[in-house]
């Protein structure tokens, strides 16, 4: 029962969609809203749109504060901050509001897109830290792919010239290269960097009777921006 002044309730529902600009780049949400109201007597006709621009206002608000990985948290904190709305405007009296929250196609795929470029991600600077700065790894991870007698013998003899290789750049060339870098910061010019790498072989030479020490392979050349390159693969 309700009192002759009081207006019938009202329900409103979204025809279409509504957009979300959720705080992931790129991606909104689409929201539907089912709101129940109650005009107030003599009221102008076009309270329904005013009541819309209410709740999508908050709502849009809400949204860019919220990721769109997690759909389902998203709805529940948009509800929340609907269902704090004043109950009583000027016009109309608000009764429930509730939003349910989707994703387009589209949107998902490229979320789906970004979740897999993440990971490969994390997977490249995983592999990094713990096995591409560590050359001699490369070895074992190569041999570990490879069952027991499955690899021939050249294939093995190139592996152990590239451990022997390895483990002579860590004992010999790579502590000097570190120094020589740090030499090398003093010279603006590139060709005088290469002089003093140059000046720093000779002296090992001379030091060991004319000749590299044993074990040391050959010096490689700096990289074109002067920085040295480390022998390994």
């Amino acid at each position: 029962m309700r009192w002759p002044w009081c207006r019938a309730v009202r329900t409103s529902t979204s025809v279409q969609p509504r957009q979300l600009h959720s705080s992931t780049d790129g991606i909104a949400f689409e929201a539907v809203y089912t709101i129940t109201w109650r005009p107030l007597w003599r009221v102008p006709p076009n309270v329904e749109e005013a009541v819309r621009t209410t709740v999508h206002a908050t709502a849009a608000e809400t949204a860019t504060r919220l990721g769109a990985s997690d759909v389902p948290a998203a709805q529940d904190t948009i509800n929340a901050a609907l269902g704090s709305l004043p109950r009583r405007a000027p016009n109309y009296r608000l009764l429930a509001v509730h939003a349910t929250l989707g994703l387009s196609t589209a949107a998902q795929e490229s979320l789906a897109q970004r979740a897999a470029d993440e990971q490969r991600i994390r997977r490249l600077r995983f592999l990094k830290e713990n096995l591409y700065d560590r050359p001699d790894l490369v070895v074992l991870d190569r041999l570990e792919h490879h069952a027991p007698g499955d690899l021939g013998d050249d294939h093995v003899a190139q592996l152990q010239r590239l451990a022997r290789l390895i483990y002579s750049c860590d004992r010999w060339w790579f502590p000097l290269l570190q120094q020589w870098e740090q030499v090398g910061q003093g010279f603006k010019d590139i060709e005088k960097r290469q002089q003093a790498m140059l000046v720093l072989s000779d002296s090992l030479k001379a030091l060991n009777g004319g000749s590299l020490p044993s074990g040391i392979p050959p010096l490689e050349a700096p990289g074109a921006d002067g920085t040295p390159r480390r022998a390994h693969p």
